[in-house]
């Protein structure tokens, strides 16, 4: 018996090595990961593709074995992902992996075309939510992946944001509505008929189609528009915050690898490897490491007393 808890122990870690690439120079985790963009991304074109009858007419049934090649594929990964969840520190339990956001992602890009397996519908209908399988590669863009780790860590402010468009498509359906109900009943005969007007005002889209033309409606629409300019800045703004914050945080993970490899006063090669590691995985560029390396050097410097005959260090200087 436990020497087959053993065995399966070392299959898990062996799976979540291949999966998660807990080593990031390794060559096999890295094949797997091109392999599986690549999937993604034929499965995306796949979808655009069936959408053109002449197409789907022509290559339908190859089409449909992708799909089902896909299907299992993907099937497999996430299987394998919820067994090996727990190798990693950040999820005690597979429930806690299921539940974050990267997890959802992969759920719901097998989920359509199991739901087609219970209940038929239009196939092709249901196929165009396999457009979902193009978040997948949250998992393997660091640009994607900062972007969804602002949107997990600033929800609370992005829900303030979407009540207060709330209230203010109201408001803004409400008053149209008593200003051009009687003169234009088709389009603002009630308030949620007026929303499509408000919606349209306050996101600052102006599709023209429906306009106010009494001298109240237009002082009115005036006034939420310009109130829409700040509403459309809003989401804007949180996300932009949020992405520098991001960004700064990544760039303070990797001044702290460089200082931890100066500890010993020179970058040797296994260090040169593991940092360029560690700035691929926050999605840094060579540049911005450079410009990192060359401040954190030139501090470490400043910090070290020098010979004045041979110029070479001495001994650290003493923190003030």
């Amino acid at each position: 018996m436990s020497e087959a808890l053993t065995s399966s122990g070392y299959l898990k870690r062996k799976v979540y090595w291949w999966l998660e690439r807990p080593d990031r120079a390794a060559t096999g985790p890295w094949l797997l990961e091109i392999a599986l963009i690549a999937l993604i991304t034929l499965n995306v074109a796949a979808v655009i593709l069936e959408t053109v009858d002449s197409i789907y007419f022509r290559w339908g049934l190859a089409l449909n074995l992708f799909e089902g090649l896909s299907l299992f594929v993907f099937v497999v990964e996430y299987a394998a992902r919820l067994w090996v969840a727990t190798e990693n520190p950040s999820y005690k339990t597979r429930a806690a992996w299921a539940v974050s956001p990267i997890a959802i992602i992969d759920l719901l890009a097998i989920l359509p075309a199991l739901l087609y397996l219970i209940f038929p519908v239009d196939l092709r209908l249901l196929r165009t939510f396999r457009m979902l399988r193009l978040l997948k590669l949250t998992r393997y863009s660091p640009a994607l992946s900062m972007l969804l780790a602002v949107f997990e860590e600033e929800a609370g402010a992005f829900f303030a944001g979407f009540f207060i468009l709330m209230v203010m498509l109201i408001f803004a359906a409400s008053g149209a509505w008593l200003a051009e109900h009687e003169a234009q009943p088709d389009a603002f005969g009630s308030i949620p008929a007026a929303m499509w007007w408000a919606m349209a005002t306050l996101t600052t889209v102006g599709y023209g189609d429906v306009t106010p033309v009494t001298v109240a409606g237009k002082i009115f629409g005036a006034a939420i528009t310009v109130i829409g300019i700040g509403m459309a800045a809003l989401p804007a703004g949180i996300i932009a915050s949020g992405l520098n914050d991001q960004l700064h945080r990544r760039r303070a993970s990797l001044e702290r690898e460089f200082r931890k490899a100066l500890e010993d006063g020179d970058i040797c090669e296994a260090d040169e490897k593991e940092i360029d590691a560690v700035r691929k995985q926050l999605g840094l560029s060579r540049r911005a490491a450079d410009h990192i390396r060359n401040r954190v050097h030139a501090e470490t410097i400043s910090q070290v007393d020098h010979c004045p005959t041979c110029g070479q260090p001495t001994k650290q200087k003493a923190k003030s």
